[in-house]
């Protein structure tokens, strides 16, 4: 079984910069479409950006658009969410999402994913 661990999580000032990482084990992660979640309390788990099996597509919530990046080191089994301009209403738990597939493809929705992180909390101050 996948198991996802994320870090990078912290603190940041507003219009600075961040980068996640996400490290998975026990699986495949080459064949693994794999997503950035985020969630605040109370509020719904939303979409923030996802990535193909290569890197080779992306998507992403148009509210970071421009400013977040998502990336994956296949080698290294790990994918990155780096934050640029980060801003307050960024401020959430982050969480790593994989999901197997046998075609690459990116997906955008929370039910389309089987495999969480644990999350890591990124707080942006003003």
């Amino acid at each position: 079984q996948l198991q996802l661990v994320e870090s990078g999580g912290g603190l940041v000032n507003a219009g600075g910069s961040l980068s996640l990482s996400c490290t998975a084990s026990g699986g495949a992660f080459s064949v693994y479409r794999m997503a950035w979640f985020c969630q605040a309390p109370g509020k719904e788990r939303e979409f923030v950006a996802a990535i193909s099996w290569s890197g080779g597509s992306t998507y992403y919530a148009d509210s970071v658009k421009g400013r977040f990046t998502i990336s994956r080191d296949n080698p290294k089994n790990t994918v990155y969410l780096q934050m640029n301009s980060p801003k307050p209403k960024n401020t959430a738990v982050y969480y790593c999402a994989a999901q197997w597939s046998s075609k690459d493809g990116i997906f955008r929705s929370p039910e389309s994913y089987t495999y969480w992180g644990q999350g890591t909390q990124v707080t942006v101050s003003s």
